[in-house]
């Protein structure tokens, strides 16, 4: 038997063998670009210039930068409230979807617009939408008669923020109500069945059967969902560019402005480093929530 011959009936190396070119696409595209930003995160590296290690200095200016603490609380409050407003919304459509309604299959397939339009393109759209000076949404609010003038959605600090959320929430609750939607009919209609014949109402049969058992699912979105919010850039960036007077910057729109525009690389970096301890708590939310859905279906952890 030839050494290919070996080679071809082993399992494990051709195991490894297929798995080779994600591990060198893995560690090109993602170890190394993530170890190199933690790196650049130490030293006092410039555009153009390789810079020195300085240990913790660019962190302890972070922490006392006033822009960067505005940066924080803005990416927890759109991160928290965004996410809310996703899941609300997107388990009440993965409800609705889940019905027999006539062309449920149409209505699926619409949902998914949102997610499927490129960023940007829907940024672009929503910068048209918000105008100042043509935003279709106070015309017809002034049409009503409801408001005196236009609104300046993207001038006020607030109104950018609130702004921001509605358009993030437009395009995440497509991907929220889908997945819900596919771990809604891997329930089985015998345990709601079984349910009414005990007396139990569409809220209890809600309560106690449908969310315990949607709740891994729950878990797995939701985590994705925050992940998603928390790095969040080309909406921001597309649309308001962390203005007006830093209201929407985000960690990833502030680290980025830092480190390219602005030239500071160590500091951008160190920015972006900030922000790995909040997206493995994230993940560990996931792992619990898997946990869950062993013990739900009678496994040992």
């Amino acid at each position: 038997m030839t050494l290919l011959e070996k080679f071809q009936n082993n399992r494990n190396a051709l195991g490894w063998a297929f798995m080779l070119p994600a591990v060198v696409l893995l560690a090109l595209f993602l170890t190394y670009p993530l170890g190199l930003g933690t790196w650049l995160g130490f030293t006092d590296a410039k555009v153009g210039r390789a810079g020195e290690f300085v240990g913790l200095e660019n962190f302890s200016f972070l922490l006392g930068d006033s822009v960067t603490r505005l940066a924080l609380f803005n990416t927890l409050f759109y991160t928290v409230v965004a996410s809310v407003l996703k899941f609300g919304l997107g388990l009440w459509l993965a409800l609705l979807l889940n019905r027999n309604l006539p062309f449920k299959s149409f209505f699926r397939a619409v949902v998914l617009l949102p997610w499927i339009v490129p960023t940007a393109l829907s940024a672009i759209a929503f910068w048209w939408i918000y105008d100042s000076q043509f935003s279709v949404v106070s015309w017809v609010l002034v049409r009503l008669g409801w408001i005196n003038s236009y609104i300046d959605f993207l001038g006020d600090p607030w109104n950018a923020r609130i702004s921001t959320i509605v358009a993030n929430v437009w395009r995440g609750v497509p991907f929220v109500a889908i997945s819900l939607l596919a771990g809604l009919q891997t329930i089985s209609p015998s345990y709601y069945e079984a349910s009414a014949l005990d007396g139990a109402t569409p809220w209890q049969q809600f309560r106690h059967v449908t969310l315990p058992l949607l709740s891994p699912i729950i878990a797995v979105v939701m985590t994705f969902s925050v992940l998603f919010t928390f790095t969040d850039f080309q909406l921001i960036y597309v649309l308001t560019r962390g203005g007006p007077l830093n209201a929407t910057h985000l960690m990833a729109t502030l680290a980025f402005q830092r480190a390219v525009p602005g030239g500071a690389l160590g500091e951008g970096a160190a920015l972006a480093t900030l922000m790995v301890p909040f997206l493995l708590a994230a993940i560990m939310f996931s792992y619990f929530g898997l946990q869950r859905r062993a013990w739900q279906q009678g496994g040992d952890r």
